[in-house]
């Protein structure tokens, strides 16, 4: 009997994954010895884990290791398909970034994390990255402001126990939220990263319910207090347009 049974499977998948995650830009190709030091699992569980991954297409074996399997990119075309934005938002980011000078992300709240789903970046030499499908924390950061609106106490406390500063956070948490609501934008100012600033905006759908946010962010030496009135109007200018096409959420136009 499979040891992972009493949990439902959720262990064993939960491992699978943690497998699949050592495949980055960086590292295509993963040795079973370095699969076996990063989980921490014992060399027969591994090679039973990457054998199933293995036949289900979701790894490929070579001889210097193991790289994403055919099977990744069915699931890597439906995603692209369901989360691309459309042509005339990705136009309308394009613009936004190179008019600013800074990078424009979109993100969405997943969990007590955000993750960014559309970027255009900077067009100058020293810029904000973060790259499509990155986590990133929901306990600072002007999009977290935006994306923790109406959030319940229940989730403001679990956000402010994956802080740094525990459960005393939930207090600022909530001030950010309500006053991000009131302004209709929201700032931060190396909260998370120093030396980083960034603007942001909600995206909503006609109904009013906030399901992405847009942002502008980079060093805090171009993005200076003057000039965030400045960049919270351009972004809610462009979010209106983007919000005027109507959809249900961040990426599809509907109807």
């Amino acid at each position: 009997m499979d040891s992972d049974q009493g949990q439902g499977g959720v262990r064993s998948v939960r491992r699978a994954l943690d497998i699949l995650s050592l495949l980055t830009e960086d590292q295509p190709v993963v040795p079973l010895k370095t699969i076996v030091e990063a989980t921490g699992l014992a060399k027969t569980t591994v090679v039973r884990l990457v054998q199933t991954l293995e036949q289900a297409g979701l790894l490929w074996s070579t001889d210097a290791g193991y790289t994403a399997g055919p099977g990744l990119w069915r699931w890597a075309h439906l995603a692209h398909g369901s989360w691309e934005l459309p042509p005339e938002t990705v136009k309308l980011l394009r613009e936004l970034a190179d008019r600013r000078g800074e990078t424009a992300n979109v993100m969405i709240r997943r969990d007590i994390h955000r993750v960014c789903v559309a970027q255009q970046e900077s067009p100058q030499p020293l810029r904000h990255v973060v790259r499509v499908g990155d986590e990133l924390p929901l306990w600072a950061g002007a999009s977290s402001k935006v994306l923790i609106g109406g959030a319940s106490d229940a989730l403001l406390t679990r956000i402010a126990l994956d802080s740094p500063h525990g459960v005393d956070h939930v207090g600022r948490l909530r001030e950010w939220a309500e006053e991000a609501a009131e302004r209709g934008y929201a700032v931060s100012q190396g909260e998370r990263d120093i030396g980083l600033t960034a603007v942001a905006v909600p995206l909503t759908t006609s109904s009013g319910v906030v399901v992405a946010s847009l942002s502008l962010s980079g060093p805090s030496a171009r993005i200076t207090q003057e000039s965030v009135t400045e960049f919270a109007q351009d972004l809610m200018q462009v979010a209106g347009q983007i919000m005027s096409q109507g959809f249900d959420h961040p990426l599809g136009p509907r109807g």
